[in-house]
């Protein structure tokens, strides 16, 4: 017990050692992990509520674009991103397609569940005082919906912050770096730290990003329709 202990302690000491050792390039990884995910999410976010919107009103839409995106979520992450790199070449671009592609699932049906939910009576009422389709949409039905749109947004956020490590593969940014060096460099006395800070790392953006969409939803989302 008393050597396994000593043994304990000293990898806490190296652990804490390594990360004040190495702690500005933790930081570029971590924002270059944030930076990607964060716009690959905004990027699949307005291409996910347009096609919900596209397809909502139709049973056979509905189901061909739940299916399409969800087919992208049976190819494995580093199947992917080998697959992409002889077409955009290594770095950022397999990154954002990988990522995009990932995240389209969730905002996609999402988007198409909080649509058809919306009471009818009142897109009919908003029909009534002479609103245009258009308007329907953007005043009554995509607030309504918001809430269960951004469910979808949270989950395909936290799907995403993982996936993103594997972009290392492809020479891509981010926390997946440090996981991929110390895998590679396992026996070394650091690999094990550098992939516990790289994992470490992850959990802690996406904590942080699931507070963030918390707060937007306090902010974006009435009381009434809250409850």
């Amino acid at each position: 017990m008393a050597p396994g202990a000593v043994e304990v302690r000293a990898g806490a000491v190296n652990f804490w050692e390594y990360l004040g050792s190495r702690h500005q390039q933790l930081f570029t990884d971590a924002y270059q992990h944030a930076s990607a995910v964060f716009q690959c999410m905004v990027v699949a976010t307005a291409i996910g509520v347009l096609i919900g919107i596209a397809t909502y009103r139709s049973q056979w839409a509905g189901n061909v674009a739940t299916t399409t995106t969800a087919t992208f979520l049976t190819i494995p992450s580093l199947a992917m991103i080998g697959l992409l790199i002889p077409v955009v070449g290594l770095g950022v671009p397999p990154t954002v397609i990988a990522l995009t592609l990932y995240g389209l699932l969730p905002v996609v049906r999402n988007s198409i569940v909080g649509l058809r939910g919306v009471d009818a009576s009142l897109v009919d009422a908003a029909k009534g005082i002479g609103m245009s389709r258009p308007a329907r949409l953007v005043r009554v039905e995509l607030p309504l919906a918001w809430p269960p749109i951004l469910v979808g947004i949270r989950v395909a956020t936290q799907m995403m912050m993982g996936i993103a490590a594997i972009a290392a593969y492809a020479s891509g940014p981010g926390l997946g770096n440090e996981i991929f060096r110390g895998i590679g460099s396992l026996g070394s006395k650091n690999a094990l730290n550098q992939v516990l800070a790289g994992t470490l790392g992850i959990i802690i953006l996406s904590l942080l990003f699931d507070a963030a969409y918390v707060l937007i939803g306090r902010l974006t989302i009435p009381r009434g329709i809250r409850a």
